[in-house]
């Protein structure tokens, strides 16, 4: 593995995502919407990069003028695109997205089926996944075929190429047929993760029970490198072999949670490529998640996912603050 390149290999959805020009309403209330570039795996990428690190995307997106916006956004943010496809016949996947008076997301989703859906096996850019030092995936992708069978082949060549599997579940249960085919989908490739990241509000969705360190523990499965429960503004908390414990979180302005979960995991890839040892010494696995959760929290304090994607220099601002 030393003689490969530091790349991560993000793999699954880009989309649009379209937020109201004003905030706490419901989406029928929505006077208007503004168009912002979006997709777990793709937030990710662009974080690794605005972070000085190196990523590729893999992912079909529609020929149309949203997709090549998109494939552009990806390009001009520093992420290798030649795992790209563009798809003739479908559009590039949609999503109207609120934050309620209540605080809660609200998500509407326009894909029947949308581009990312229709990715095949055979239009994998194979040589691209084999060089990944760090192969990161979502759950999105596993919802239906074809893209489902590109997805666990992707993970299997990257596997045997000896990169690091990393998984988000990044649960948006209106895109599932109901929460019981979401909850075992998700879990069918659990035990091929190595580092697996999920919310407070996905513990409880996968497990059934309240978050708690026993039934983050409930979640582990042997191979597993490291188990990370994000907790919103109150940090994360960790899960090794060897050890475990909790980071606080950083108290900022918050104006719009999305992309913070993908701004944290994007943060820690970005540090792990460079240094696996992480994995097995606290004292430095600490002192990344602190790193992580900060990216995460200055996220939350603009707009958008990726134009809220911080770069270093902002990150050291809060540490030191």
């Amino acid at each position: 593995m030393a003689s490969k390149s530091d790349l991560i290999v993000s793999f699954g959805e880009m989309l649009i995502d379209f937020v109201p020009t004003v905030s706490g309403v419901s989406l029928a209330e929505a006077p208007g919407f503004l168009k912002a570039p979006g997709g777990a795996p793709a937030n990710v990428a662009i974080a690794v990069t605005k972070l000085g690190g190196k990523s590729a995307f893999v992912g079909k997106l529609g020929d149309d003028e949203f997709g090549r916006m998109l494939a552009g956004i990806l390009k001009d943010n520093g992420v290798g695109i030649d795992g790209i496809k563009f798809d003739q016949g479908a559009r590039t996947a949609l999503a109207f997205v609120t934050l309620r008076a209540d605080g809660e997301r609200e998500f509407m989703f326009y894909r029947n089926p949308s581009a990312d859906m229709l990715l095949t096996a055979d239009e994998l850019n194979l040589k691209l996944i084999k060089s990944a030092k760090v192969f990161h995936y979502g759950s999105i992708s596993l919802i239906v075929e074809p893209c489902r069978s590109a997805h666990l082949k992707a993970m299997e060549v990257a596997k045997e190429a000896g990169a690091l599997l990393s998984y988000d579940p990044n649960l948006r249960l209106p895109l599932w047929p109901s929460a019981k085919e979401a909850r075992e989908k998700i879990m069918s490739i659990w035990e091929k993760a190595d580092v697996i990241k999920v919310s407070d509000n996905e513990l409880e969705f996968l497990t059934g029970k309240e978050v708690s360190d026993e039934a983050a523990l409930s979640l582990r499965h042997p191979n597993l490198k490291l188990l990370l429960v994000t907790l919103g503004e109150k940090g994360c908390s960790y899960y090794t072999k060897d050890f475990h414990g909790k980071i606080p979180g950083f108290h900022v302005k918050t104006i719009d949670t999305t992309g913070a979960g993908d701004s944290f995991i994007g943060a820690l890839l970005c540090k792990l490529v460079r240094d696996d040892s992480i994995l097995k010494d606290e004292a430095k696995l600490k002192e990344v998640l602190k790193f992580a959760c900060a990216c995460g929290a200055i996220t939350t304090t603009k707009k958008g996912a990726i134009p809220a994607l911080p770069v270093e220099s902002e990150v050291q601002a809060l540490l030191k603050s």
